[in-house]
C-alpha cells in the first residue's frame, strides 16, 4: 500500500494528481500556526521549566531577609510661641520663620537629630554573627537548631558506615545555629578602628577569644571588662549562649557612616498635599529594616529627638532675650542708685529747686524715649543672633533707634536753654526716673520672659506613634514567584522557537515536490525502533534489528509496504533492478531504509540481496548478526569469490553482502572493473539489489555506487536535513551522471507544528480499524 493516496483508494507513483500534500508557506512568511504548533509539540519541556523556576522562586523567596516597615505621624502646625519682646509686628514676624514643612523635612533628616538618636540607640555598634553558606539568615530567621545526627538514624547509620564525620563537622563549624545569641553590655572603640571588623570566637564555657585580622589580640570573660591595644578596644560581653567555637563580628562604624545608614532607611512625605488641598502639614515617617522591634524603638526615638529639638528651638529666641535682660538688670540697679545719689547730693548742696511744667513734660518725653530705645536694643540683640545687619528687620530697628537718638538730641538742647540750675536738676531728676523706668520694663519683661520658657509648646505634635506591620514588605513572595513562573514560561517559549526557527529540517514532502524532488513514502518515527537498535549492539542472533519482521504491523512497517509498491513502478524503466538507497548526511535513516525494504520484497516473494557498500563505516552486518569481515571489499579486491561472500539471513530468498573489512582506499575499489562485473553478476542472480552507501555530501563513494544502479533513492531525515541540503546532495549525484528518482522522508512525527505528521498518525488508526472490522467481517 502506498503512503501517498487519495479518496476512492488505489495507489499512486509519486508526482500523479490524487496526492494531498498539506500546503506550507514560504520561507519569508511567518507561520503563526506552526509556531503554535511547535508550542504545543514542546508543551513538557515548557511544563518543565516553568516548574523549575516556579521552584527555584519559591526557594530563592523563602532565602531571602524579610524587610518590615514602621510609620509614624507628626503634624507641624503654623503658628508661633508667645513673643518675648512683646506684641509688635516685628517680633511676631521673627517667631514664624522656618515653620514650613520643606524645613521641618530637613531639619528630621538633618545630622543633629539623627546623631543624637544614633548615639542614644547605638546603631554604630553592629553585632553579626558567623552564618552558613546561603542559608544562614533562613537558619537564624526560623531559629533551626544545631542538627544532631545522632537522631536522625537513617542518616546516621549511613555515615557511620562511609566513616563521614558530619556530627563533628556541624560541631565545630564556626556558623551560629538558631537559639544561640550574644548580648553585649558594652563595646567601643578608637576612631581609629572604626570601621574594622573584630571577631569573637567562643571557646567554651563563658571564655572567649578576640581576633582582627586573623591574629588574636586577647582572651576575655564573661562580665569582665576587657581592654585591648592600649584601650583602643574596650568590650564587655554580658553572656554568651552559643557552642564553642561560634563566630561573631563586631565593628564599630564611625558617626557620619551611621547616621547616613539611617538616612538611608529614612523617608519622610507630606499626607494628603495637592495642589487643590494645599500643605496639610501632615509628615509620614517610615523607617525600613530587617528587626521589627528594632524599627519601632529607633523610630520612636527619631520622632521623639525631632519633637524635643523643635520645643527647644522655639525657645532659643526667648532664652536668648531672657539671658540679655539678666544681664542687664545688676547694671541698671547699680545706675539707679548712683543716679539717685547724684540727684541727693545735688538737692543737698543748693537749695530746693521745684521743677516746673516744661521741665516735668521734658523728663516724661525722656523717659519715653529711652523706654523705646531700650526695647529696641533688646531687639536688636536678638535679630542679631538670626539676621544680618542688611536684613530688612535688622535695618527698621535701626532707623528706629535713629530716630530716637535724635528726639533725645532734640530734647537735651531744649534743656540746655534753661537756666543752669534747672538745668541740673532736669537732668538729674531725668537720669533717676529714665533709669527707674528702664529697670522696672526690665524685671517685667524677666518676669514675663520667664513665664514664656515654662509655657514654651512647640510646632509639632505627635499623632501616631510608631508601630510596625505584622507583613515584610519585601519579599512579595506571591511577585517572586509569579514573576519565576512568567519567567520560565518566556524562557522555554523562546528556547523552542529559536530552535524551531533554527531548525529548518524537512517537514513536509511539498517543500521537496517545490524543489522538483519527487517524494516516495514519508515513513512515520516508529516507537519500537530504538529498542531494536539497541538490541543489534547486545544480541548477535540473525535478524534481531530489522523492524520489519519483529514488528510487521507497525505504522513505518506499513508505510514501507507503499514504497515497495511505489517502486515497483519506479523501477520499469530502469537499466537493472539495483536500487541505491542513499542520504545526505549520516543519521539519515537509509540503513533502516534498506533493511526494511528488503524484508518487506522479501515477503513479497522476490529474491533480494542487501549490500552494505559503505566500506568506512557500514553496519548492517550487526543487524543479521555477523561480522563485517569476507565482505564486499574482499571480493572486489579479488581475494575471494562473491559466492563465497553471499550470507544467508536464514529467511528464504534474503541474503546478505556486508562491506568486508575497511579498506584504505574504498573510492579506488569501487572505481574498478570487479565491483562493476559484481554488479552485473548479482543483478542477473536476484529479483531486487539493495545497495546502502555512505553519505552523500560526506564522500564520494554513493556517485561512483549510483552509476551502476539502474535506480537511486535518497533518504531525507523529518526535521534533520533541510531541502538545501538535499538538493546540495542532488546536484552532487547529477553532476556524476547519477539520476536521483525520488526522496523518502524519514522519521516522520506526529507533531503539531507540521500538520503533514498528523496524516500518517491518521493513517494509523485507519489501517487498524479497518483491520478489526476485517476481523469481525471474517
Amino acid at each position: 500500500m502506498n503512503s501517498f493516496s487519495r479518496k476512492g483508494g488505489g495507489d499512486f507513483p509519486p508526482g500523479e494528481p490524487g496526492f494531498n500534500y498539506s500546503p506550507r508557506p514560504a520561507n519569508d512568511v511567518i507561520d503563526v500556526g506552526r509556531l503554535l504548533g511547535m508550542l504545543l509539540d514542546n508543551k513538557w519541556l515548557i511544563i518543565l521549566t516553568v516548574m523549575l523556576l516556579t521552584i527555584g522562586g519559591i526557594v530563592y523567596a523563602e532565602l531571602q531577609v524579610p524587610v518590615y516597615r514602621s510609620d509614624a505621624l507628626v503634624q507641624v502646625e503654623k503658628r508661633g510661641t508667645v513673643s518675648p519682646i512683646g506684641n509688635t509686628d516685628q517680633a511676631a514676624g521673627i517667631l514664624n520663620q522656618g515653620n514650613n514643612i520643606a524645613a521641618e523635612i530637613e531639619i528630621l533628616r538633618s545630622r543633629m537629630v539623627l546623631g543624637k538618636v544614633v548615639k542614644k540607640r547605638s546603631l554604630d555598634t553592629r553585632v553579626s554573627p558567623r552564618k552558613l553558606p546561603v542559608i544562614g539568615d533562613y537558619v537564624l530567621r526560623n531559629n533551626v537548631s544545631r542538627p544532631n545526627v545522632s537522631e536522625m538514624p537513617l542518616v546516621g547509620g549511613l555515615l557511620e558506615k562511609s566513616g563521614i564525620g558530619l556530627q563533628e563537622a556541624i560541631d565545630h563549624y564556626p556558623a551560629v545555629w538558631g537559639g544561640e545569641k550574644i548580648r553585649v553590655a558594652h563595646f567601643d572603640v578608637s576612631d581609629q578602628l572604626r570601621g574594622q571588623p573584630i571577631t569573637l570566637k567562643v571557646v567554651g564555657g563563658e571564655r572567649y577569644l578576640i581576633y582582627m585580622d586573623g591574629e588574636v589580640l586577647g582572651e576575655g570573660h564573661v562580665g569582665e571588662e576587657v581592654l585591648l591595644l592600649d584601650g583602643g578596644i574596650s568590650i564587655k560581653i554580658h553572656s554568651i549562649e552559643a557552642h564553642e567555637g561560634a563566630e561573631f563580628t563586631f565593628v564599630k562604624s564611625s558617626r557620619l557612616a551611621a547616621i547616613n545608614a539611617l538616612s538611608s532607611r529614612l523617608t519622610i512625605s507630606e499626607v494628603g498635599a495637592g495642589a487643590r488641598i494645599g500643605s496639610t502639614g501632615v509628615l509620614e515617617v517610615t523607617l525600613t529594616g530587617t528587626d521589627p522591634e528594632e524599627l519601632r524603638l529607633t523610630l520612636n526615638e527619631i520622632v521623639d529627638t525631632f519633637l524635643l529639638q523643635n520645643v527647644e528651638r522655639q525657645a532659643e529666641a526667648t532664652q536668648q532675650s531672657l539671658e540679655f535682660l539678666k544681664k542687664q538688670a545688676p547694671e541698671l540697679r547699680a545706675q539707679l542708685a548712683s543716679a539717685e545719689n547724684r540727684l541727693s547730693e545735688y538737692r543737698a548742696s543748693v537749695d530746693s529747686i521745684d521743677l516746673d511744667a516744661e521741665g516735668l513734660s521734658v523728663i516724661e518725653q525722656f523717659i519715653e524715649i529711652e523706654r523705646k530705645l531700650n526695647e529696641l536694643t533688646i531687639q536688636e540683640a536678638e535679630v542679631a543672633q538670626r539676621f544680618t545687619r542688611n536684613h530688612p528687620t535688622y535695618q527698621s530697628i535701626l532707623r528706629q533707634k535713629a530716630y530716637l537718638s535724635e528726639e533725645r538730641d532734640r530734647l537735651d538742647q531744649r534743656v540746655n536753654q534753661m537756666p543752669a540750675a534747672q538745668q541740673e536738676v532736669i537732668r538729674r531728676t531725668r537720669d533717676v526716673e529714665v533709669t527707674q523706668a528702664i529697670y522696672v520694663n526690665v524685671l517685667n519683661k524677666l518676669q514675663e520672659l520667664e513665664l514664656a520658657m515654662a509655657g514654651t509648646v512647640g510646632t509639632l505634635r505627635i499623632i501616631d506613634k510608631a508601630e510596625v506591620g505584622r507583613a515584610p514588605i519585601y519579599p512579595n513572595k506571591f511577585s517572586m514567584v509569579a514573576i519565576a513562573s512568567l519567567l520560565g514560561f518566556v524562557m522555554a517559549v523562546f528556547i523552542v522557537i529559536v530552535r524551531g526557527l533554527f531548525n529548518r529540517g524537512v517537514e513536509s514532502p511539498d517543500q521537496l515536490e517545490n524543489l522538483g524532488f519527487p517524494v516516495y513514502a514519508a515513513i512515520p518515527l516508529s516507537s519500537e525502533q530504538p529498542r531494536y537498535k539497541r538490541r543489534i549492539n547486545k544480541s548477535s542472533s540473525a535478524n534481531s534489528g530489522v523492524l520489519a519482521n519483529l514488528h510487521p504491523e507497525d505504522t513505518a512497517v506499513e508505510a514501507i509496504r507503499g514504497l515497495r509498491t511505489a517502486l515497483h513502478f519506479a523501477m520499469m524503466d530502469a537499466s537493472n533492478n539495483c536500487l541505491m538507497i542513499c542520504g545526505p548526511s549520516p543519521d539519515a535513516g537509509k540503513s533502516f531504509v534498506t533493511l526494511n525494504l528488503s524484508a518487506v520484497c522479501v515477503q513479497g516473494g522476490q529474491n533480494v540481496l542487501v549490500i552494505d557498500s559503505d566500506l568506512r563505516k557500514g553496519n548492517l552486518h550487526r543487524a543479521f548478526g555477523y561480522d563485517s569481515t569476507q565482505g564486499l571489499s574482499e571480493v572486489i579486491s579479488g581475494r575471494i569469490e562473491v559466492e563465497e561472500a553471499i550470507k544467508s539471513t536464514g529467511i528464504e530468498g534474503w541474503d546478505f553482502l556486508s562491506r568486508g573489512i575497511a579498506p584504505p582506499n574504498p573510492s579506488e575499489l569501487l572505481m574498478s572493473n570487479r565491483f562493476s562485473n559484481l554488479i552485473s553478476k548479482v543483478s542477473s542472480d536476484y529479483d531486487l539489489v539493495i545497495m546502502d552507501t555512505p553519505p552523500v555530501l560526506a564522500v564520494t563513494d554513493a556517485g561512483i555506487i549510483g552509476r551502476h544502479a539502474g535506480t537511486t533513492l535518497m533518504v531525507a531525515r523529518f526535521q534533520v536535513n533541510p531541502p538545501k541540503e538535499i538538493r546540495l546532495a542532488y546536484s552532487r549525484l547529477e553532476h556524476v551522471g547519477v539520476e536521483v528518482k525520488g526522496c523518502i522522508i524519514n522519521g516522520v512525527q506526529r507533531k503539531a507544528a507540521t500538520t503533514y505528521g498528523y496524516g500518517y498518525y491518521h493513517y494509523q488508526y485507519l489501517t487498524r480499524r479497518h483491520a478489526s472490522e476485517r476481523k469481525r467481517v471474517v
